[in-house]
């Protein structure tokens, strides 16, 4: 008896060790693993969007320098072409060429030669105080390129006699004269390397300006590479990437070598503008605040642990000291005193097994005292035989009943032990489909956070595109009025052309006067009678045209009023979806604490159960081993009774001894 209850508690003391190893084995790793996988994951997604948010600023950076660069060019390209429709409206004579060109020289510092004028015959006309000068000029650059356009326009850039490098807006000049005649202009690339160079939105961002004819550099923070041409076989290995993106023509935002890199090509022109940054920039914050998530996974999962390590201690005391008391009884040790304050579960184990206890010693106690009265009985069983007969009949009687009882127990207890197992799997089962419902219920709170940021990203955009209409409207408006005023000027044009008309009728009167000498300006006055009725007549061209302009921008400002009433209704409607997406992801994080909170509870059953289940297949072994004690017990019984024929008639006080101790055993109830 003493090696079964030695084995017994050894057994319960491994298997309390066993519980708590386990728990710490299995949950510790799991935290662990869990917490550097969300660092990780904080990290990545950080990474990803610090590096798409910079590369969003250095396209709207790029895209704003090329809209500045296109709108310069287009500004001296309609100053440039409104020179020449003024020059063609004139039909001068080649005299007359320097003098005009005199007029308007000094009025745009963009191009500081002024306008310049050559023939297929090889003259040169340029204003008087302008430096202009080429060699060759049927061979030159801006003569070829302006050869084959009707309209000025801009071509590639080139190297001038002076030794600048210069863009040419050229065209043919319609004089009406028999000699074709190109006109053309010289524009800097000064302008556009201050464009380039002080442009760019990002600190330690750069940019550089390249004609994809033959991939020249018109504009670098680096003058020294102002009008090199790019190679994909060039040391630098950005410049040698950018040309490469250039001559694939796969103008999108990359990452080249150690620079995130954006391209923009300058409309109306073949140019390319190339933004970059260091990545090393870029990444320099999210090295930060991984290092930072780091220190803090640390300290959480030292935290965790300790958290754990309290917990399990917590949890596995009441059990441990249970144990310990089942292993003393097993000793046949009741004098124990079981801990039955706890308010839980196991708080109501420890009271069963002090109930217990208490049964036992009373029932040793009263045995103890039955046993003494047996041994006096004993000293007289041969003076009353026949007594013992009837008592041992009645003991064989009442020990069937007991070998009865027991089976029932013993088929009870194995039954509890069963449901207890099928109890714990139920749990367990149920804790594993918890945990795919929290995984389930995280994934939904990360999706709606995300769709919560892009309504707001939209409900921004919305913003901005409202007031880009509202600066449109303003724009259509001033045009407006600048069309009233050009209304005025034409309108004094046509009144002077009216004064010219009748000045020049005065002069032929005065001319017919004079007779003779006076023919000559007679041929003058026609003409300027002549002049001053086709400036009239133009004047009211144009005068309708402003009208015509006038009704186009009242129906630009009535469809931008549209757009701008639409687009405040979309704006309310996203922050009304905004305010939803908000009650919807406080909505999910409540639902995933209360499954977490469920998980636990769950957890703390599954540990109940699994002791359940262990101790009532304990329990179901002791029964197996008592009812088998009962039915050896029967079988003697039955022997005694067999054996005690002849002293049946002095077994009278043993009887009732007998009913003594089968009456304390039927105080147990199943």
């Amino acid at each position: 008896m003493s090696t079964n209850g030695e084995i017994t508690s050894t057994a319960v003391k491994k298997k309390n060790k066993k519980i708590s190893t386990k728990l710490l084995m299995y949950i510790i790793p799991v935290v662990i693993i869990t917490v550097l996988a969300l660092v990780n994951i904080a990290a990545s997604v950080s990474k990803r969007r610090m590096t798409e948010m910079a590369l969003e600023t250095l396209e709207s950076s790029i895209s704003n320098q090329s809209d500045n660069i296109e709108a310069w060019l287009a500004e001296n390209l309609t100053y440039f072409q409104t020179v020449k429709h003024t020059i063609e409206s004139m039909n001068p004579s080649e005299a007359e060429l320097t003098g005009i060109l005199d007029s308007f020289y000094g009025y745009n510092s963009d191009s500081p030669k002024g306008f310049y004028i050559g023939t297929t015959d090889g003259k040169l006309y340029k204003a008087t105080e302008s430096d202009m000068s080429d060699a060759n000029i049927t061979e030159s650059t801006w003569f070829k390129q302006g050869i084959s356009r009707i309209a000025m326009a801009y071509g590639t850039s080139y190297t001038n006699d002076q030794g600048e490098t210069v863009i040419s807006a050229t065209g043919i000049l319609n004089d009406g004269s028999d000699v074709i005649k190109i006109i053309g202009a010289d524009v800097t690339l000064n302008k556009i390397m201050i464009i380039v160079n002080s442009g760019v939105k990002m600190t330690d961002a750069s940019s550089f300006l390249v004609d994809t004819n033959d991939n020249k550099i018109l504009a670098h923070r680096e003058t020294g590479l102002v009008g090199t041409t790019l190679s994909q076989s060039s040391s630098d290995e950005l410049l040698a990437g950018a040309c490469k993106s250039i001559d694939e023509s796969d103008l999108t935002s990359k990452e080249i070598g150690d620079y995130m890199v954006a391209f923009s090509e300058v409309s109306g022109t073949d140019w390319v503008l190339v933004s970059y940054i260091p990545t090393n920039v870029i990444l320099k914050s999210v090295a930060q605040m991984g290092t930072i998530l780091a220190i803090v996974g640390a300290i959480a999962i030292v935290l965790i642990v300790i958290l754990i390590l309290f917990v399990v201690r917590r949890v596995i005391a009441p059990l441990g000291n249970i144990s310990n008391n089942i292993a003393s009884m097993s000793e046949g040790d009741f004098t124990i005193d079981v801990d039955s304050s706890s308010n839980d579960e196991i708080g109501v184990m420890g009271s069963k097994v002090s109930d217990f206890v208490a049964s036992m010693r009373s029932m040793l106690s009263h045995i103890s005292q039955e046993s003494d009265k047996l041994q006096e009985e004993s000293d007289n069983s041969d003076r009353v035989s026949k007594t013992m007969y009837e008592a041992s009949q009645s003991q064989a009687e009442a020990m069937q009943q007991l070998n009865e009882t027991v089976d029932q127990l013993a088929t009870a207890v194995n039954d509890i032990a069963n449901n207890a197992t099928t109890l714990a799997q139920v749990v367990a089962d149920t804790r594993d489909n918890s945990d795919k419902a929290n995984e389930s219920m995280k994934e939904t709170v990360e999706i709606s956070q995300q769709g919560r940021q892009d309504m707001e990203k939209l409900s921004e955009a919305m913003n901005g595109i409202s007031e880009s209409n509202e600066r449109l409207v303003e724009s259509i408006n001033k045009v407006g009025a600048a069309s009233e005023e050009i209304t005025n000027i034409v309108g004094m044009i046509g009144e002077i052309a009216e004064e010219t008309n009748l000045l020049s009728l005065n002069a032929s009167i005065e001319a017919a006067r004079a007779g003779e000498a006076g023919k000559g300006f007679a041929v003058v006055a026609t003409q300027i009678a002549k002049l001053a009725q086709t400036s009239a007549q133009s004047a009211q061209d144009i005068s309708n045209l402003i009208d015509e302009v006038k009704r186009l921008i009242g129906e630009a400002v009535g469809k931008a009023n549209e757009s701008a009433d639409s687009i405040r209704e979309n704006s309310d409607l996203i922050h009304v979806a905004v305010g939803t997406f908000d009650q919807i992801y406080n909505n999910i994080q409540e639902s995933n604490g209360l499954i977490e909170a469920m998980i636990d509870d769950i957890q703390k059953v599954d540990d109940v159960a699994t002791n359940v289940a262990a101790i009532s297949e304990e329990q179901a072994a002791s029964a197996d081993e008592i009812l088998a004690t009962s039915e050896n017990m029967v079988e003697m019984a039955n022997n005694i009774t067999k054996s005690s024929q002849d002293v049946a008639d002095n077994s009278h006080e043993l009887a009732e001894t007998s009913q003594t101790l089968t009456s304390y055993v039927q105080k147990f109830k199943i």
